[in-house]
């Protein structure tokens, strides 16, 4: 089946967002802020907030479970921003080519809140013909009702679209539903990838 959309994750695979930009310049030492990372502003815990969960409620919750982290807590969204460090380079390279023969679709856990300073830095978006944001929707990956919000608002069929993602557990659950994938990773060269695909 002809491919006619790509769809892209964002985190991980067009924006390099890391809270290591913000915290290696709060903790002196790196095995503290991965402590702190691991198991105080934890990734699941910033999935709540990506799933809808308010940015307020969910720093509260937090700083009245460790009170001893109250300040280091509140700048995690206080100065969520700096945790932007930049766009990833082949990838938005790819966007550019792509979107002269394809639909683009961004598919993202973002918080509702955040995602409009990202929205507003990085011009790329702007080559998108959908996004769906999990904050915004309830929901997160990779509970397939997300993928399938995608798919009906847009009138998407699955075996006609790529999915790239950097978490093997929402490509995982892209494949269970037909999408062709790619598992991005540092390592990834998504020009040789796509060319693999017949895409390019």
């Amino acid at each position: 089946m002809e491919k006619n959309a790509i769809i892209f994750d964002f985190g991980g695979v067009l924006v390099d967002w890391n809270p290591r930009h913000l915290y290696k310049n709060i903790y002196k030492e790196p095995a503290q802020m991965e402590y702190f990372l691991t198991y105080i502003c934890s990734e699941d815990w910033n999935l709540e907030q990506d799933r809808g969960r308010s940015l307020a409620d969910g720093t509260k919750l937090l700083q009245e479970q460790f009170p001893k982290y109250h300040d280091h807590i509140q700048l995690f969204y206080g100065e969520w921003e700096k945790m932007l460090g930049g766009h990833i380079s082949q990838s938005v390279e790819m966007l550019h080519e792509l979107k002269q023969k394809y639909k683009l679709y961004g598919l993202t856990n973002w918080s509702a809140e955040t995602f409009p300073i990202a929205l507003q830095r990085f011009d790329f978006f702007k080559l998108f013909d959908g996004i769906v944001v999990s904050g915004d929707e309830k929901m997160i990956k990779p509970d397939k009702k997300f993928f399938q919000i995608l798919l009906d608002r847009y009138n998407l069929k699955v075996e006609n679209c790529i999915f790239i993602d950097d978490n093997i557990h929402n490509i995982t659950s892209a494949n269970e539903m037909g999408f062709t994938t790619i598992h991005f990773t540092p390592s990834t060269d998504l020009r040789n990838e796509l060319s693999v695909l017949g895409v390019l």
